[in-house]
């Protein structure tokens, strides 16, 4: 057995109530041991017997961010339809069927390479954990391909062949709604099955029929709700006892309502609404009501291209109503709830040690300083890493 502590540690988020101070769990001047990979012990005394030590003077030590709402693999940008947005265009998801093309067009050396090279920003500014969906393929073949290449980064894929309708099937929805259900969902390995339940995307029957038929196949549940219209996403998401609802952007107080007595994480995507200009206030509302909450980067080319998840705390805080407490667990042990892990999103006694090591001396600095890169180390089962491996 190999063990490390880490030491000196200014601030120490746990995200557990019962080991720290206030509702993350905080305590000062802490030590965090790790044996092979797991923390074995949270003390305020200096330990003995261990193989090393990281001196964490000064520093904030937290759990890995957990991301669980991207879609990381695509083809080419979509800086212009940003740019036509800061100028007054709504965003209306149209601009999907752009990077849809790319796609296609792309080699999977060139998608892999992209993935890796988001994945790669991502561990830099202290995401530990990420869900990549399809869902710019809309093939069998391509969609397929997506996953196979988003799976040798990460066991937490998502099918999400019910991203839009694709040009091919305009004509014919029902269509390509047969093709995911009798084609693709048979053939898919994804652990997630998800639909973008919302205006001009897919319908509530289509949604259901898709979302039944991969849970059928052996997966579990997450939506896309509610993000562009009110509809009944959220209650569809709570009748298939689905992981997460994710957007909610146009949500009423009883969806919200609705989510907070049930087993489903509201996830929340700043990036999205500082990009899309939709909703601000909009985290207060849901944590107001008691619903569980995540916040997650929701990164892709057209609504969100960002693989920060600091940013989208210090969004989070300023846009959408968090204060830094609820942003910091919502982007940690919130989005662990949303994928429904038990073994990350929290500094505790038998968890991976997946954590970011902070140069600043409290985590309220990921909102005061927004744009700054404030990560000194990333660590997954306790090792300090640099490039993204599954």
């Amino acid at each position: 057995m190999s063990s490390i502590a880490f030491t000196n540690i200014a601030t120490l988020v746990t995200n557990d109530v019962s080991a720290g101070e206030g509702a993350i769990g905080v305590l000062h001047n802490a030590t965090v041991v790790v044996e092979d990979g797991l923390i074995s012990q949270i003390t305020q005394t200096r330990p003995s017997g261990v193989d090393s030590e990281v001196d964490c003077s000064g520093k904030t030590l937290l759990p890995g961010f957990v991301d669980s709402h991207s879609h990381l693999i695509f083809a080419g940008d979509r800086a212009d339809e940003f740019a036509t947005r800061s100028q007054g265009a709504k965003y209306t998801a149209g601009g999907i069927a752009s990077t849809v093309k790319a796609t296609r067009a792309a080699s999977d050396a060139d998608l892999r390479q992209n993935a890796q090279r988001l994945l790669n920003e991502a561990l830099s500014t202290g995401t530990t954990t990420m869900e990549i969906k399809s869902g710019y393929g809309l093939t069998e073949k391509d969609e397929l391909r997506s996953l196979a290449i988003a799976s040798e980064f990460t066991d937490e894929t998502t099918l999400l062949a019910a991203h839009v309708i694709p040009e091919e099937f305009e004509s014919n929805p029902d269509g390509y709604v047969e093709l995911i259900i009798n084609s693709i969902i048979p053939k898919s390995k994804a652990k997630w099955i998800d639909a973008f339940c919302d205006l001009d995307a897919f319908d509530p029957e289509q949604s259901e029929a898709i979302l039944r038929a991969g849970v059928a196949a052996g997966m579990q549940v997450r939506i896309h709700a509610n993000q562009l219209s009110a509809g009944v996403g959220v209650a569809l998401a709570v009748a298939l006892d689905a992981a997460s609802a994710d957007h909610v952007s146009k949500s009423t107080n009883a969806d919200i309502e609705l989510l907070a007595s049930s087993n489903t994480v509201a996830t929340l995507l700043p990036g999205a609404e500082f990009s899309t200009h939709l909703q601000s206030g909009l985290g207060r509302r849901f944590l107001d009501a008691g619903a569980t909450v995540a916040i997650a980067s929701d990164c892709n080319p057209g609504s969100s291209y960002t693989t920060t998840i600091p940013f989208c705390i210090a969004t989070a805080v300023s846009l959408l109503g968090f204060t830094v407490e609820e942003a910091v667990k919502a982007a940690t042990l919130g989005g662990a709830q949303a994928l429904r892990r038990t073994d990350i999103g929290m500094v505790s006694v038998g968890k991976r040690a997946d954590f970011v090591l902070l140069n600043a001396p409290s985590y309220i600095h990921l909102a005061y300083r927004p744009g700054v890169n404030l990560v000194h180390s990333t660590y997954k089962s306790g090792r300090a890493v640099t490039s993204w491996q599954k």
